[in-house]
């Protein structure tokens, strides 16, 4: 979802501009994405790595 063409209902400006605190304030929630805001795509690297360490380290033990 963009706020591109959100209105917002304090100040009547569209949100991406920021005029007031609630545009700030929505539009900076908006743009949060992922978490602790990190990227879904980064996210599903970390964990394929994490795996990846995983595997490694059980077959090391298994030797």
């Amino acid at each position: 979802m963009s706020c591109q063409h959100l209105v917002c209902a304090q100040c009547a400006h569209p949100v991406i501009e920021g005029r007031c605190p609630l545009c700030r304030a929505n539009r900076e929630r908006m743009h949060n994405h992922g978490f602790a805001g990190l990227s879904p795509a980064l996210i599903v690297i970390l964990l394929v790595v994490l795996l990846f360490v995983a595997l490694v380290l059980k077959h090391l033990s298994g030797l």
